[in-house]
């Protein structure tokens, strides 16, 4: 099947992670999670003494770390200076920091044109997940979708990644959740928003299986429209 870029944005606990995932495999895709390049770098700045409330020491330091994505959806890797850190990324430490490290501009320079250059050199196509694919990092992608959802079917669905990690429950959830949507939507650089063209697709009361249809769907309608 020919070529084709899928940006998929939305906030935390809309499911972009699963379907992003699924929908790639399904049509032999690559995948990249730019959310964990920011939480990769993120990660490193914590690691390396940097401030992450001081935005100038971020910006400085933006340019050192070495991250590396997989793109296998079977399995997709990321290493920082060549340590594995698919792990140590999703501690509650890194997931409470990575708004404000992410807000840097040259925090988003610097993971934009890495995610510009998987993108562009994925020879079968990749589905791209984030939160400004199809606003900012590839405007000019085939397909833009972006999910939504309920807070309340984030928190639970959150709360259910987070079990036998660490203890959430559901009215915290809810809260760090709309905090970041606060934080992401608000920020001076590549704000989380909805592209003009993307096509929305709510998923609060859709199973997994329905969604990845649905995208699925969409894909193989805008392939067959541009034959």
């Amino acid at each position: 099947m020919e070529s084709v870029i899928v940006a998929i944005d939305g906030p935390s606990g809309t499911g972009k992670s699963s379907t992003s995932k699924a929908v790639a495999a399904k049509l032999g895709l690559s995948y990249l999670d730019t959310g964990a390049q920011y939480r990769a770098i993120t990660w490193w700045m914590i690691n390396n003494g940097i401030d992450t409330d001081d935005p100038a020491a971020i910006a400085t330091a933006s340019a050192k770390p070495v991250i590396v994505s997989g793109t296998d959806p079977a399995g997709p890797t990321i290493t920082v200076d060549g340590v594995d850190v698919a792990g140590p990324i999703r501690t509650q430490e890194v997931t409470s920091k990575v708004s404000a490290v992410s807000a840097v501009a040259e925090v988003r320079a610097v993971i934009t044109e890495l995610q510009r250059s998987i993108a562009l050199t994925a020879r079968q196509g990749i589905v791209v997940e984030g939160r400004d694919i199809g606003t900012t990092v590839l405007p000019d992608a085939d397909l833009k979708i972006f999910l939504t959802a309920s807070p309340e079917a984030r928190a639970a669905r959150r709360s259910g990644e987070l079990k036998g990690k660490e203890s959430a429950d559901l009215a915290s959830t809810k809260a760090a959740l709309i905090k970041r949507d606060e934080a992401d939507s608000s920020r001076r650089t590549s704000p989380l928003a909805k592209a003009d063209d993307a096509v929305e697709v709510d998923t609060t009361d859709l199973t997994l299986d329905q969604v990845v249809e649905c995208v699925v769907t969409l894909v193989e309608e805008k392939r067959a429209a541009a034959r």
